[in-house]
This record gives C-alpha cells, sequence and structure tokens, in this order.
C-alpha cells in the first residue's frame, strides 16, 4: 500500500496523475488529504487517518509518499506510525517559505520542534529522497545536505518541483517499498 500525501496544491488534477502512476507498482494507493491551512489540526487529522489506514494491514509493506509540503508530512507521519516514507522534492522548512500562502506557518516550527528529538537520525535509512536539480520553487541543494547525513538521495534532471512524471522513478520506489 502507498499512502500518498499531496502537496501544497491539493486540488492539482496532477495528484490523480502521480496516484494513477503509482499504481503501476501497488494497485493500492491510498490519498491522505488534509486543509494545508491548519497545520497543528491537519497533524491530528492525519495521524488518525493513517492509523485508520494501518489497522489491518502489514506495517513493512506499506510506504508514504508526498511531494513538496506533503513530503514534509510523508517523512513525519511515516516516522511517527513506523513506516517508511519516499521524500519527493520536499519543503523541510514551511515555516519560512510559505509565509503568506497560509494561515498559521509558525505552526509548522512548533511541530518540528515538539516531533522526537533527533527524530531524522533515529529514522536513518527508513526514507528515499528524490530531488529535482531543476526545481523551481526550493532550492534542493540546501534539502540534500540536510537529508543526505539520513537518507538516500536520488537526482532527477528533468522533472520541475510538483514532479509531474514519476516513471522513470518507480522501479527506484518499488525496490525501497520492497526491501525491509
Amino acid at each position: 500500500m502507498i499512502l500518498y500525501f499531496h502537496g501544497f496544491d491539493s486540488t492539482s488534477p496532477g495528484n490523480h496523475e502521480k496516484m494513477r502512476q503509482l499504481r503501476f507498482i501497488d494497485a493500492d494507493v491510498r490519498l491522505i488529504s488534509y486543509s494545508t491551512e491548519h497545520p497543528r489540526y491537519d497533524m491530528q487529522q492525519m495521524l488518525n487517518d493513517v492509523a485508520r489506514e494501518l489497522a489491518e494491514v502489514d506495517k513493512q509493506q506499506v510506504i508514504a509518499l508526498g511531494v513538496g509540503l506533503g513530503a514534509f508530512w510523508a517523512e513525519r507521519i511515516g516516522f511517527l506510525n513506523g513506516i517508511r516514507a519516499v521524500l519527493i522534492n520536499p519543503n523541510l522548512t514551511p515555516e519560512h517559505n510559505m509565509v503568506g500562502r497560509i494561515d498559521r506557518p509558525e505552526e509548522y516550527a512548533d511541530i518540528a520542534a515538539k516531533c522526537v528529538t533527533e527524530f531524522r537520525r533515529k529514522n536513518q535509512g527508513r526514507c528515499l529522497c528524490i530531488l529535482s536539480r531543476h526545481d523551481e520553487v526550493l532550492d534542493s541543494k540546501v534539502a540534500a545536505a540536510t537529508l543526505s547525513h539520513f537518507y538516500s538521495i536520488v537526482w532527477d534532471d528533468e522533472q520541475p518541483h510538483k514532479f509531474p512524471e514519476l516513471g522513470s522513478h518507480l522501479a527506484t520506489i518499488k525496490a525501497f517499498m520492497t526491501t525491509s
């Protein structure tokens, strides 16, 4: 099972397209949706939604996958639920780069501070990070410098921030899903 966390643009038709592409590697792809406006409430809602999705499955066969802001959530929710995650162009600091776009960006800093200390060290090797060299929204070099100590990094030379085409990375994602 793949739990798909959309990015900031929750209504983009690209989300449906990415979920359709992911079905080539796992027929069971489920959307984990959130408002993007109320981070503390969103986090509690996502924790509840993911717990419900995981209730009757083998967690070893599940990954969280998110793009942009969705990758911020996939990493944290995945860690808190004991599942691995694929982070595509993750937004690591929405409290800084989402100011003016969401109501309470400061809540992201609060969430980061309240998450388990050194959670990336404790989660080492449990995420795969796919970064666009041509991300027009975020600086992927910063994400690589932050995450490469903990997770494997795969670079993409063609996709923009929203990463509309997952095709060239599906085999890598599948291999990550099926390894213990």
